[in-house]
């Protein structure tokens, strides 16, 4: 079973401004968030904020849901194994493949609890809705992680109906992977956007989970997980995606960002990061995500790609969100 304990208090207003949005040279918001950094030896060489105080990461904690799948016996591997770890943006080779997945254990679509959602990829949205598309499970984002969850199920014998249900047998296995990889017990129970329960660890969990997975036996769940991720970036974001290009262009890199502005990357030799923005918005991830990568020493042109985030003022750029530590 996994174990709980309650998490500390945290008062986010004493929260360091990780990010500045800036217009026409006057500075008119803030992001403020928390952030730790991980030596290659795992230990903490930057926090800012409270980055041990738990927090949702929600699709962050997705490769520890796919070891747990693996671990559960279903034998998983390449662009399968990358699409279970996925917050997919609803481009047609995702859904191909979750339909796929599906159908080799006897399941259908309908047997999906996502919500009916549109593709998470604006673009893709618009022409999925162009072409007369409505709002499915299949098409939202976390389709490819429910369809290997259920198909884990039916592998043993499981509830299909019940498989997100916090007591379930694989939702219990979740727990404790979620636990051993951040060393730290889960300290909160929620339920995430896709319905799947959500697990609270903090901060330097996350990271040190990112570690784990990079640093893992080749063979064990862990690794094959991490592995089948950086080989396979696409199926776990899009191709207009930055978990995609930063897996893609800094080799060996594994990278899965969260809803609510959370994001952990780990890079092959150990050295890590996590952070979270209080307010949840994405427009600060992409900068706060391109100074963290600098101060783990990427020098790589997609870390200026990903730190990009213009405002616009009419039609021109008139200002930027950018990084403030």
């Amino acid at each position: 079973m996994t174990s709980f304990i309650s998490p500390s208090p945290s008062s986010s207003s004493a929260h360091p401004v990780l990010a500045e949005v800036v217009r026409s040279g006057f500075t008119e918001g803030h992001h403020r968030g928390s952030l730790v950094v991980l030596a290659a030896d795992g230990s903490v060489e930057l926090a800012l904020g409270d980055p041990a105080a738990p927090v949702f990461p929600r699709s962050s904690n997705k490769p520890m849901q796919a070891a747990a799948i693996l671990r559960a016996g279903l034998d998983l591997s390449g662009e399968r194994l990358a699409l279970a770890a996925a917050s997919h943006s609803g481009e047609d080779f995702h859904l191909d493949l979750v339909r796929t997945m599906l159908a080799e254990h006897g399941l259908k679509p309908d047997d999906l609890q996502t919500p009916p959602d549109l593709p998470l990829d604006p673009v893709q949205a618009e022409t999925y809705l162009a072409a007369g598309g409505v709002r499915e499970p299949l098409t939202m984002n976390c389709s490819g992680k429910h369809a290997a969850m259920l198909a884990v199920c039916v592998r043993n014998g499981w509830d299909t109906a019940t498989y997100l249900d916090p007591a379930h047998p694989l939702q219990r296995l979740v727990g404790e992977v979620v636990a051993e990889s951040a060393g730290e017990p889960v300290a909160a129970l929620g339920t995430d956007g896709c319905g799947a329960p959500l697990m609270a660890i903090g901060l330097v969990g996350l990271a040190r989970a990112f570690r784990t997975f990079v640093l893992a036996e080749p063979g064990s769940a862990e690794r094959r997980v991490a592995d089948a991720m950086r080989a396979h970036p696409e199926y776990v974001a899009g191709t207009r995606r930055p978990d995609t290009w930063l897996m893609r262009e800094v080799p060996g890199t594994l990278s899965k960002m969260g809803a609510e502005a959370v994001q952990a990357v780990a890079l092959p030799d150990g050295r890590a990061l996590a952070f979270k923005i209080d307010d949840g918005s994405t427009r600060a991830l992409g900068p706060v995500l391109a100074r963290a990568l600098g101060l783990l020493g990427v020098d790589a042109p997609v870390v200026a790609r990903i730190g990009s985030a213009p405002l616009m003022g009419g039609a021109a750029e008139v200002g930027e969100v950018r990084a403030a530590f």
